[in-house]
């Protein structure tokens, strides 16, 4: 009897081994002159510096957009981006729409259908303590 491998690849779950960041650039643009800006300059001049060096695994790029409000967007490593404009936001407001680009997927939001997500279904389907003999409640 011959002894054969098995033919299926494993699958590479993100969170399982290694954890990888989705985000893998964050550009910023900004305005000098108009006041709709005003939050983004100094979230640059006094944040940004230190939200970059604790996390280098993202590129940051900073770019002046004349006369145009000021707006992030974070590029994800499945090819999508997310764009979010930050006009009249203090540098604290700023700073939680960057995070939340940081911790984003890149995917769309779905509609959740079951309360309970798995790649691989159970056969005896959910356990909960009222199956079997029955529990006093």
């Amino acid at each position: 009897m011959t002894i054969r491998a098995l033919e299926k690849v494993s699958v590479g779950q993100n969170g399982i081994g290694a954890f990888i960041l989705q985000c893998k650039k964050i550009d910023i643009h900004y305005c000098d002159y108009s006041g709709s800006s005003r939050g983004m300059n100094s979230f640059i001049k006094s944040q940004l510096s230190k939200f970059a060096s604790s996390h280098p695994q993202i590129e940051f790029t900073v770019s002046p957009r004349p006369h145009k409000h000021p707006v992030l967007t974070g590029h994800y490593i499945n090819g999508k981006q997310k764009s979010i404009c930050v006009k009249n936001m203090d540098p604290l407001q700023i700073l939680k729409k960057v995070e939340l680009l940081r911790d984003a997927s890149g995917e769309k939001i779905k509609k959740v259908n079951k309360p309970i997500t798995s790649i691989n279904e159970s056969v005896r389907g959910v356990w909960s303590p009222y199956h079997g003999n029955g529990m006093p409640v």
